[in-house]
């Protein structure tokens, strides 16, 4: 895109907009431009600006690899859908790919969106799919605080992810209560369907750890100062956003030692109850066992020795003599406590 080319909304892809959005800090003011002057590259220039690229599809990523000149590769990793957590340095600019919550209102779930931002002397580059609420704040935010681009691309980006970081937080917490939940049902009301609810919680940690732990380790060497355009303040602000996301990725290792012991548990605790409904069965059946014995020799069709009284008192013989029976071994279950 040229000097004079028009930037707008270009249409949509699944509910989504492409929409690309352009600030630029100039002679102490901020203001929302439509085209990309390949001049303000230039540090000497005096400009800061922003492109803000949401869902973009083929045609608009040539504002990447023509307009700003950034690798074919990195481009590339930008198109995709997804790419994990990394930061990777070129010649003139670091490309850096961050993780944000992804929102679903009324739904469970932990999901992210994968961020790309493409940071030079002069620029922010960020590629998204239209879902991040810490661009969308700060896009709103830019035009009335010229302080957001006035402090330069660096402390841009810090805000940024320093905001994405924090919106972390109250998914994490509520991702804790669900486990606290899940333990509770695993004791109170271990119900068949639970199993299914503690792998989808299983699924949601690993996710989380999956995020998380590179997200760390990005953010680690933006604090080590391990490129040229991070100060010893960005490098100070920096280690701040390093310990929260240490303290989420700590949090995600708790999590799937304590979602390991729910699914434990729970398989416990249904082995547990299918081994008292296999006792009881085999209490009922052990004493049938000699009921059924007596039954059989005293209905076999021979002469057998009576009991006392006429053929009417016989029957109440057998029955009480198999109430015993019953009795006596009931009485010896119990003092075995095996029932």
């Amino acid at each position: 895109m040229w000097p004079g080319t028009e930037v707008h909304i270009l249409g949509g892809l699944g509910g989504l907009l492409f929409v690309i959005t352009i600030f630029i800090h100039r002679d102490g003011k901020t203001e929302k431009v439509t085209a990309i002057d390949r001049a303000w590259l230039d540090p000497a220039a005096g400009v800061t600006f922003w492109v803000d690229l949401q869902a973009p599809s083929v045609p608009e990523s040539l504002i990447l690899s023509d307009t700003m000149g950034f690798h074919p590769l990195a481009v590339e990793d930008a198109m995709s859908a997804l790419q994990y957590p990394k930061v990777e340095a070129y010649e003139a600019y670091l490309y850096v790919v961050l993780h944000d919550i992804d929102f679903a209102p009324g739904e469970l779930g932990f999901k992210t969106h994968d961020i790309d931002f493409f940071l030079g002397p002069t620029y922010l580059v960020t590629v998204h799919d239209g879902r991040s609420s810490a661009i969308t704040e700060l896009l709103d935010h830019c035009p009335r605080n010229p302080r957001i681009l006035a402090d330069g691309p660096v402390p841009l980006f810090h805000r940024i992810v320093d905001a994405m970081v924090d919106h972390y937080r109250p998914e994490v917490e509520k991702l804790e209560d669900r486990l606290d939940g899940l333990e509770d049902q695993v004791f109170a009301n271990p119900t068949p369907a639970l199993a299914r609810q503690i792998l989808s919680q299983k699924r949601d940690v690993s996710s989380l750890r999956r995020v998380t732990t590179p997200q760390r380790d990005v953010i680690a060497r933006l604090a080590r100062r391990e490129f040229a355009d991070f100060t010893p303040e960005m490098a100070f602000r920096f280690r701040d956003v390093y310990d929260h996301l240490v303290r989420i990725a700590d949090d995600a290792l708790i999590f799937q030692d304590r979602i390991t012991g729910i699914l434990d548990a729970h398989l416990s605790n249904v082995s547990n109850r299918l081994n008292e409904v296999m006792k009881v069965l085999t209490v009922l059946a052990t004493i049938f066992m000699p009921l059924t014995l007596l039954t059989g020799i005293f209905g076999m069709n021979v002469d057998l020795p009576h009991f006392p009284g006429g053929p009417a008192a016989q029957f109440w013989w057998l029955f009480g003599f198999m109430a015993i029976v019953v009795v006596v071994m009931l009485a010896w279950f119990h003092r075995k406590r095996w029932i």
